[in-house]
């Protein structure tokens, strides 16, 4: 007899009766009543077990990787697809996690096997067309999982895109498509079937409110790979980051320009977030950042203007984290003398990308001096360096891939901390090298 059951569709917590909040979220009005069957499942008659093996024999194909086509997107997967890989794709809507999946599955073509649960098969060929390519894809549109098994088992493809995971559901489950039972228990059915016929798997997955993939929370546990596409969908770059790879580095990114043929890669993104930069204009600094092994130069903007006086002054950011600018005009305030207790300050890093490492430390302090005394840098001038709380200025790493990244671009001064760097890595550099914040540098 099924037993009636509440789950909380953002957290996947149980209750035996519906409640107002979920204790464990803190979410309102997300319990959801789905049934569930307890009588006993009896094993089924000649079901055969696998034998454990020793891991030093078994064979490893030289080709278990596939390339996408997509140099960006490969990089951030570790090298391409893996056989056998789950993979799960979020991502605000319209942020262009469809327009990927199209490009990827029309590079590899007749090897890719596209299940939309949300698109007709017209639909699905109107965006094809518009993106030229995918002549020979194999295409479904189908939302049921019993029917997507039976294609899964009857076909031989190296990928399989299945857009969306929350559009599937199962007719044993009576709960709703996209509630927390379906997604769990399809996409568990579905990645089981990839491990077993050798062919990678992507899902897209919806991106709730509160920017997290909608689903139980398990769900990320269950695939390889959890990639995250970033951007705002009114600008034109967009970014995809690993924030779980079982096959490659979390520290990898891969930078896309939203254009009318599709998502173009972006292969040199330091030229691209400073080819309309005004070199004159105050608060405007150049960073030498680092995502993974990728040097890109990127530009701070700071705007330091009188608060009102009513109530406190106004700290707002873009693109860099709010405690750590705290933090760095504590430290102006305290060790440089900069007054600005009563300064609104805004920050924000240019072309929607985010700078998390203290690398931008230095970088934002002097954007926001710079704003402050209204004087720009001297021109084609790059920064980097991390500020302790005594307002010393300290050395970071990967430095000399910074400064070549820094050469590479044309610029002809850099400001950075005191260390031992080879001379070598300065290319003709004329370098400043500072060990305090205070010292003068303007």
């Amino acid at each position: 007899m099924p037993t009636v059951k509440y789950v909380c569709q953002s957290c996947g917590a149980v209750s035996p009766r519906w409640i107002g909040k979920c204790p464990e979220c803190s979410g309102w009005n997300t319990f959801v009543e789905e049934f569930q069957d307890t009588r006993k499942k009896s094993l089924t008659k000649g079901q055969t077990f696998t034998e454990p093996q020793e891991l030093s024999a078994i064979k490893v194909n030289s080709e278990i990787r596939t390339a996408t086509g997509l140099a960006e997107f490969d990089r951030v997967l570790g090298g391409g697809l893996v056989q056998g890989a789950a993979i799960l794709l979020g991502g605000d809507p319209g942020i262009g996690k469809s327009t990927i999946a199209l490009q990827i599955a029309g590079n590899l073509d007749s090897q890719v096997l596209y299940i939309s649960g949300e698109e007709s098969l017209q639909q699905l060929k109107l965006r094809a067309d518009r993106l030229g390519r995918g002549k020979h894809i194999q295409v479904l549109a189908e939302t049921n999982l019993a029917a997507i098994e039976n294609s899964l088992l009857n076909t031989s493809v190296k990928l399989v895109v299945l857009d969306s995971i929350q559009s599937i559901y199962w007719e044993d489950l009576p709960s709703a498509p996209g509630s927390v039972g379906q997604v769990r228990e399809c996409s568990a059915r579905l990645i089981r079937i990839a491990k077993e016929k050798g062919f990678a798997i992507l899902l897209i997955g919806h991106v709730t409110k509160e920017g997290s993939i909608a689903g139980p929370k398990v769900l990320e546990h269950m695939v390889d790979t959890v990639l995250y596409f970033e951007g705002d969908r009114n600008k034109q770059f967009r970014i995809i980051r690993a924030f779980k790879n079982r096959f490659g580095s979390t520290n990898e990114i891969g930078i896309f320009e939203m254009q009318e043929t599709g998502l173009v890669e972006v292969k040199d993104p330091s030229l691209v977030f400073l080819q309309d930069r005004n070199s004159n204009e105050p608060g405007s600094v150049v960073v030498a950042a680092m995502e993974g092994s990728r040097p890109f130069l990127v530009e701070i903007q700071a705007l330091v203007a009188p608060s009102s006086g009513f109530g406190a002054p106004r700290r707002t950011v873009s693109g860099v984290d709010y405690n750590r600018l705290a933090i760095i005009l504590a430290i102006l305030e305290r060790k440089a003398g900069l007054k600005l207790s009563m300064q609104d300050v805004f920050i924000n890093v240019v072309g929607g990308v985010e700078v998390t490492e203290p690398a931008a430390d230095l970088a934002i302090a002097l954007a926001v001096t710079s704003s402050l005394r209204n004087r720009p840098l001297p021109p084609l001038t790059a920064v980097f360096g991390e500020l302790g709380l005594g307002g010393e200025i300290r050395p970071v790493s990967q430095s000399e891939a910074r400064l070549q990244e820094i050469s590479k671009i044309g610029f002809k001064k850099v400001i950075l901390p005191v260390s031992k760097y080879s001379k070598k890595a300065f290319s003709g550099l004329e370098a400043l090298e500072v060990s305090k914040i205070w010292e003068e540098i303007f």
